[in-house]
């Protein structure tokens, strides 16, 4: 059984699927998150009352879900959106670099794009995700856009499963504990 701390009014009906996408993981469905408009809106008015005063220049997604909540978040902060991709979905002349890592369930390769014009050295960074487990995709964003002079201002997520890692500084809204 799931236990849910969270700090949102809004419906949450969260649905799992137990073996998916692999046998022994609980997939977490951020659906309902999305398709209520009331939820949605009010997980956008928190990511923008946390992070209004941070001086952010990119909020920082990867794919897929983290874009959902990472171009809501950008759009009302009024900052550029950088979505983190699979390898082999931007074309290789915008990739600026790439990195391996290991997941939950296996291991990916993710591409940082290029900025238009600019560099990421100095610029400031806010990471933004859907869930948070191990913490493995954040923390390879976070050293690579550090490796290109950039400065990683934070971390956030929707859904941080807190018994998965020890993330202290992590801002989530939703904390998940199995029982």
């Amino acid at each position: 059984m799931i236990i849910l701390k969270n700090d949102l009014k809004g419906d949450l009906n969260i649905r799992t699927e137990k073996d998916f996408p692999v046998k022994g993981i609980e997939f977490v469905d951020i659906n309902p998150l999305i398709l209520n408009k009331d939820t949605l809106n009010e997980i956008t008015e928190k990511f923008y009352l946390e992070l209004k005063d941070k001086n952010i220049d990119y909020i920082v997604a990867p794919e897929a879900r983290g874009f959902l909540f990472g171009s809501m978040v950008a759009y009302k902060l009024n900052v550029g959106l950088i979505p983190v991709r699979k390898k082999g979905k931007l074309a290789p002349s915008t990739v600026e670099t790439g990195f391996d890592y290991v997941k939950e369930y296996g291991k990916d390769t993710l591409e940082l794009p290029k900025l238009i014009n600019t560099s990421y050295e100095g610029k400031r960074f806010y990471l933004l995700d859907d869930i948070y487990a191990t913490g493995n995709t954040l923390k390879v964003i976070k050293e690579a856009i550090e490796t290109l002079g950039g400065i990683v201002v934070g971390e956030g997520v929707v859904m941080n499963i807190k018994e998965l890692n020890d993330n202290k500084e992590l801002f989530s809204l939703i904390d998940i504990n199995e029982e």
